[in-house]
């Protein structure tokens, strides 16, 4: 008899079986909640404040200001990915392109910062050099509490920039002081990071294909 077959046969292999199908069952389970929670997540989203902040990159694009994006960790690489959209996907071949940097991405800056002064004024230092009135100041934090992105707005309040926040749960410190904060009401932090991205990608894919197709039909 073939062993694979005898081995299926065997009875005493059934327990391992079951246990397999249980784990499997409970993976299946795990993931389809997660997706029904992440769904929930984002659908709690105020989308009139997304419409509002395409309206504020508008505005900055079109008037040749400065936007600005910082964030700690997971948010760290959402802003990151982010400004890169932004500066290719919804920039190039275009007439007027984005001028939009990541806080996050000049490393010897930060640990520079961070090793000599404090990481609380990693962001904050870099805004002094760079943001002036009418720039745009773009902070992300599922806790809404990281020190450093709180005193970038702070700053940006202070000296005249438009403040978004990206939240999640009760907003934290970041939320109230940002002149708009887009909030995502879950405590769940993985599920607060996956929707920062997604209305990260409904800002930027609205310029390059919302915008980008009434451009089109407008020059037909």
């Amino acid at each position: 008899m073939n062993s694979s077959i005898a081995r299926r046969n065997d009875p005493s292999s059934m327990p391992a079986r079951a246990a397999g199908d249980a784990d499997m069952e409970k993976k299946a389970d795990f993931i389809e909640h997660y997706a029904h929670e992440l769904v929930q997540a984002i659908s709690s989203v105020d989308v009139r404040s997304i419409e509002q902040a395409v309206e504020w990159f508008r505005e900055a694009r079109d008037a040749d200001r400065h936007i600005f994006v910082c964030g700690n960790g997971g948010s760290a690489s959402t802003a990151s990915h982010f400004v890169c959209d932004i500066v290719k996907g919804a920039s190039y071949d275009r007439a007027t392109r984005f001028r939009i940097m990541a806080l996050t991405d000049s490393l010897p800056t930060l640990t520079a910062y961070s090793n000599d002064v404090g990481y609380e004024c990693v962001f904050v230092e870099q805004l002094k050099n760079f943001a002036r009135a009418g720039d745009l100041v773009v902070a992300i934090s599922g806790s809404g509490n990281s020190r450093n992105v709180i005193r970038a707005v702070e700053y940006g309040n202070a000296t005249g920039c438009r403040t978004l926040a990206l939240t999640g749960r009760d907003g934290g410190r970041l939320g109230p002081i940002a002149q708009l904060n887009i909030n995502v009401p879950t405590p769940h932090m993985g599920r607060i990071e996956d929707a920062h991205m997604i209305v990260c990608h409904m800002i930027g894919y609205y310029f390059m294909e919302a915008e980008q197709s009434s451009t089109q039909v407008a020059s037909v």
